[in-house]
């Protein structure tokens, strides 16, 4: 059976969060279609069947009078597999400028008609004879041409027996400007010498020849100021992830098979196995593994981590990242869309065109919000002239209910808030799955961390070397040679420890009959000597148990949380090797911090009691949970959720990820394993433990500020109808209101672009 595929859709016309619900409702109409249509990003996001083609779904948002298409691509950069979509291309940013451009000339003579029209119309002294016709000729271009993106929205909304914010703004503007020109042609305004008065609210000794002239220019110009400025925030919004997606870089210096000669290519032609230089200050061209030459990798820009990383021949590399020393030859393993930089483009894409269960209230309000402020300014007119007010005073009323409306607030403060929280995150080295993640940050209270590799750097290291029996003059010579023949023997194993002793060693010689015991040691011939290594029951079972010196430090380093191998050569324990991790720098100020936002953390390891008591002590932590096998940890995430407990769990390896996709929330160390990774919620993509504050510290500051943005949204609507419906704001105040109400609401949400946790290098 063939596996959904999504696709990506740039939507032109959307106007308001209505629009929005209306695309996605029709989307949804298609059997095996699941849409979110998000009107920050202008982007419709589908999971499609096999039996829907792009085509299908481009004709249901043609239908409803926008327009779709699937973004275009740069020539270089190669499809995902079975995606469209996945990056933002030149070609749509040049879209969205050319928008912006034209926005921005339509308020700029609106503007410059309408402002004489506003002032003569407030100031009574400067109203010269026949003035209200020069206010005519000014306001006429600015309703009509001014407002046209407003009248042409209402018009498309009408044809489907639909309405948006447009057609309040509609209806508004030509009401007043119609009544305006009822009363110059056939009332008594257009009599020289007339004067008008400027109140700030309804009502009042209005006589039947008002004008409202300033109104219909005044409203428009605030509209499209409002909804010009609300553009370029929300490409502000998404300059973060716009940057982040141009990181990468451009052509790359190939050395082509069989000779040393350097061709360079566009990268899109760079293919998995070829050779590239990367020379001082270039940019790694895509993800490898160095072959030849040592150097420091800034990865600042991927990862927000200041430090760079030295790397040798065998070590991974990151496309993206900055080589700050020495010349590298780089083998390709991922290029194009299977690259880290890729994968951190899809996640963050795919959680911006997300919603969060906090917007969904207001996803049902502005799907009816529109219809009902209708009845409600109808219902002002009639009820204004049922009381016995005059026309001109229930007409001022019911066109300031109209504008002041305002659904867009709405329906920004939520995917707004996303794109800047989200962009600002990757730019941090934090990726957020998706927005509903958000919500799962608030929730927990505890955090379950791995040991190895998360609280501690996952290295091993030989501490000390012990020999049973040895004079302090001999004493070198025997810990030398203890180290060789073991050593020799470990160099034969890929378990850790055994690395870690076989690196410690000098000289390594050659081993005959080796053989491991998987979980309990090796054995093998060095130099003519039958040489054991492992756990001291491994030797002790094979007849060479440990002398009583030996014993007594093999318990004290246990107290002290380390581990120990015993090694032992013809017959006899001779040795013991004394090998730990060790805790990373930064591991005990992030414990604090996770205290400081209210988190319970929790050490859960695979490893011995005291190894596991010791470490967290060292980093300030309470509750241990120590001897766990990997399916032991889901049993103790299932166990502690039982208990009431919500649950997050932290960690780097294969063995962490079902626990990872069991906890409430998985923050994967981006270190660690791709399969960790992939099972998590969050990916922190520094190794530093900081991350993982800095993670639910700036997850938690996003959900607050789209919560602070709903508050906004729904608090002015309900402050600010009833007052126009009371005759107690003048229509102008009120599109000035309603411009002002989206701006803040997008305002607030830039705000996190300044965000900088207090574990953050950047």
């Amino acid at each position: 059976m063939t596996a959904p595929r999504q696709v990506t859709l740039d939507i032109d016309g959307m106007t308001c969060a209505s629009c929005a619900a209306r695309i996605e409702k029709r989307l949804n109409r298609l059997d095996g279609v699941d849409a979110t249509v998000n009107y920050a990003t202008e982007r419709a996001s589908v999971t499609a069947g096999p039996g829907v083609s792009d085509d299908a779904l481009i004709a249901q948002v043609e239908n409803l009078g926008y327009h779709a298409r699937l973004p275009l691509r740069p020539s270089h950069e190669p499809e995902a597999h079975g995606e469209h979509g996945a990056h933002e291309s030149p070609a749509g940013h040049a879209h969205d400028d050319l928008d912006v451009a034209v926005l921005r000339q339509r308020l700029l003579v609106s503007a410059v008609l309408g402002l004489p029209v506003l002032v003569l119309s407030m100031v009574p002294a400067w109203q010269f004879d026949n003035w209200q016709w020069l206010a005519f000729a000014l306001t006429g271009p600015v309703v009509i041409w001014g407002a046209w993106p407003f009248h042409r929205a209402a018009a498309m909304n009408a044809r489907h027996l639909a309405a948006s914010m447009d057609t309040l703004v509609s209806i508004g503007t030509i009401a007043a400007f119609g009544w305006s020109v009822y009363a110059l042609f056939w009332g008594d305004a257009g009599h020289p010498g007339m004067v008008m008065e400027m109140s700030f609210a309804a009502g009042g000794d209005a006589a039947h020849d008002e004008l409202y002239l300033e109104v219909a220019s005044a409203v428009t110009v605030f509209l499209l100021a409002g909804r010009y400025f609300e553009a370029k925030a929300k490409r502000r919004s998404g300059a973060a992830l716009a940057a982040l997606l141009d990181l990468g870089a451009k052509d790359v210096a190939v050395l082509r098979p069989g000779s040393e000669r350097e061709v360079r290519i566009p990268i899109g032609d760079l293919i998995v196995g070829d050779r590239f230089v990367v020379r001082p200050g270039e940019k790694v061209a895509t993800d490898g593994v160095v072959e030849d030459g040592s150097s420091a990798i800034d990865a600042s820009l991927l990862t927000g981590e200041s430090v760079p990383v030295e790397v040798g021949p065998g070590d991974s590399v990151t496309g993206a990242t900055v080589n700050a020393g020495g010349r590298l030859v780089v083998r390709a393993t991922r290029v194009g869309a299977d690259t880290a930089l890729a994968q951190m483009g899809r996640l963050v894409t795919a959680a911006q065109s997300g919603k969060a269960p906090v917007q969904r209230l207001a996803d049902r309000v502005s799907g009816v919000f529109v219809p009902i402020v209708i009845v409600i300014a109808i219902g002002t007119l009639v009820g204004w002239l049922v009381a016995g007010e005059s026309a001109t005073a229930a007409f001022t009323a019911a066109v300031a209910v109209l504008i002041i409306a305002c659904p867009c607030a709405l329906g920004l403060a939520t995917p707004t808030a996303l794109l800047v929280g989200t962009g600002r995150a990757a730019q941090l080295g934090i990726l957020i799955k998706g927005p509903e993640i958000l919500e799962s940050t608030r929730r927990i209270d505890t955090v379950l961390l791995d040991k190895t590799g998360t609280v501690t750097s996952g290295v091993m290291a030989l501490r000390e070397v012990v020999v049973t029996g040895v004079a302090s003059e001999n004493r070198a010579a025997d810990e030398e040679l203890a180290t060789r023949l073991v050593g020799s023997v470990e160099h034969h194993s890929e378990h850790p420890i055994a690395r870690a002793i076989a690196a410690s060693a000098s000289i390594l010689d050659d081993v005959a009959d080796f053989v491991s015991h998987q979980g309990l040691g090796v054995t093998g011939v060095v130099d003519g000597h039958e040489v054991a290594a492992g756990r001291p029951a491994f030797l002790e079972a094979r007849g060479l148990a440990l002398p009583a010196d030996l014993m007594d430090r093999l318990h004290a380093a246990e107290a002290e949380g380390h581990t120990v191998v015993a090694g032992g050569w013809d017959g006899q324990a001779r040795a013991l090797f004394v090998v730990s991790d060790t805790v990373k720098p930064s591991s005990a100020a992030a414990i604090a911090r996770l205290r400081d936002e209210g988190l319970t953390p929790v050490l859960l390891t695979g490893d011995n009691d005291r190894a596991a008591r010791s470490v967290a002590a060292s980093v300030g932590i309470d509750e241990v949970i120590a001897g766990v096998l990997p399916e032991g940890k889901v049993a103790e995430v299932q166990r502690l959720q039982r208990e009431g407990r919500v649950v997050a769990m932290v960690g780097d390896g294969v063995n962490d990820a079902a626990a990872l996709a069991t906890a409430d929330l998985g923050i994967a160390m981006g270190t660690g394993t791709d399969v960790a990774i992939e099972a998590s919620d969050l990916t922190v993509m520094r190794g530093d433990l900081q991350a993982v504050p800095d993670a639910i510290a700036m997850s938690r500051r996003t959900l607050a500020t789209i919560k602070a943005n709903l508050f906004w949204a729904f608090a002015y609507n309900v402050a600010a109808i009833p007052l126009a419906a009371a005759g107690l704001l003048n229509p102008v105040i009120a599109g000035a209101s309603m411009a002002l109400s989206s701006v803040f609401v997008v305002s607030n949400s830039l705000r996190l672009r300044r965000f900088v946790p207090r574990g953050s290098a950047t």
